[in-house]
């Protein structure tokens, strides 16, 4: 039975749709594999690693025929992606085999029962529903992610706490050492919700997600979140757990402030890092009345000096950071300058950007 016959890019999209959460090695084998549905025309492409599922569709069924199967993402992809930019690809399914042929190049692929693929089940009812452009929900997360934490045994910091408030939403990410915080304010209005979204989904929803006004729905419920866009549909399960509190992690009243420019602390700070090792990322940074003085140095006695010329007439502060959440926030920034703000040695700064108080980025001190 033929599946599908169409050109080459219109079956690459949606298997590069969903393939970027199929996991090669996984207790289960057959969630290597993708679920195909045909339904006349309609073809649907579905996967899943039991915590995250997404499931596309294309106009590219042959017959009207009905019928599904799982083959590997992986390999499915690779010979697509090999083969030639024009002519058609066609998918014929039979005797428990796919197979794959375009011009005069034809592979067969082993396949295993759709029945026995193990779907998310969607949520019987969903608390709040938020409606964003696809730019929007993708500016937030971009704005935070690097903020989350990778593997930590705080599973709760594994991910992303996405709250809707009245009429904000807001993303904030920490991995205990540092805290990155943005909101955008919506013309809608919502109850109170908070959820935690895994890492695992935020990366994939970040490569998803366009640059485009175009809308997406983001549906709460009390164990998943449901995202629909495109024609792409996303549902992930949550972390649970009790996320910090947000607000009394994020600095009030510190004055010692000043400003500088973005890309130039962004260079100097690169270059102190050349100095440091992988074992220890320190730069010591001192700020006294006019300039900014950044070091760093190694087990080798190397050093490095950086010194900014700043508009600043508060307490000299010598405090010392790792260099690589400076660089992180400093890369996924696009403002021209940004503020600082300080205590003392001892405690937390605070990054925002001058004249936007939906952004603020918390950075906790290390000894040098």
């Amino acid at each position: 039975m033929q599946l599908v016959k169409t050109q080459r890019d219109a079956l690459l999209r949606p298997l590069q749709i969903v393939s970027g959460i199929v996991e090669r090695r996984h207790t289960l084998p057959i969630l290597a594999n993708i679920l195909i549905r045909k339904d006349g025309e309609r073809v649907s492409f579905l996967s899943t690693d039991i915590e995250v599922q997404i499931t596309t569709h294309a106009q590219v069924g042959n017959g009207n025929d009905i019928a599904s199967t799982t083959v590997a993402a992986r390999k499915l992809l690779d010979i697509l992606r090999a083969l030639p930019d024009s002519g058609d690809v066609s998918l014929t399914l039979a005797n428990k085999r796919m197979s794959v042929q375009s011009g005069k190049s034809r592979f067969a692929l082993q396949t295993l029962a759709a029945e026995e693929f193990p779907t998310v089940a969607q949520a019987e009812q969903y608390n709040a529903k938020v409606t964003l452009p696809q730019k929007t929900l993708k500016h937030l997360f971009n704005m935070v992610h690097f903020s989350m934490a990778q593997q930590d045994i705080r599973y709760y910091l594994n991910g992303l706490l996405l709250v809707v408030d009245g009429k904000n939403v807001i993303a904030v990410a920490t991995d205990g050492h540092r805290l990155a915080f943005c909101q955008v304010e919506t013309d809608q209005e919502f109850p109170r919700q908070e959820v935690i979204i895994p890492r695992k989904t935020i990366i994939e929803l970040q490569r998803l997600l366009e640059e485009t006004d175009q809308t997406v729905d983001l549906e709460i419920a009390n164990n998943q979140v449901k995202l629909t866009f495109s024609d792409i549909e996303l549902i992930s399960k949550l972390v649970e757990g009790k996320f910090p509190d947000y607000t009394r992690v994020i600095p009030k009243g510190y004055k010692n402030n000043f400003t500088i420019g973005r890309d130039q602390l962004l260079r100097s700070l690169q270059r102190a890092a050349i100095m440091t090792s992988d074992k220890f990322k320190g730069v010591r940074c001192i700020m006294s009345p006019g300039s900014m003085k950044i070091s760093s140095t190694n087990a080798d006695q190397e050093e490095a000096v950086e010194e900014i010329e700043i508009d600043y007439g508060g307490d000299s502060v010598d405090i010392g950071f790792n260099v690589t959440y400076l660089l992180d926030v400093l890369n996924n920034l696009k403002s021209d300058n940004i503020n600082i703000a300080l205590g003392d040695a001892n405690s937390s700064a605070l990054i925002t950007v001058p004249d936007n108080p939906d952004f603020k980025y918390v950075v906790m001190p290390m000894r040098i």
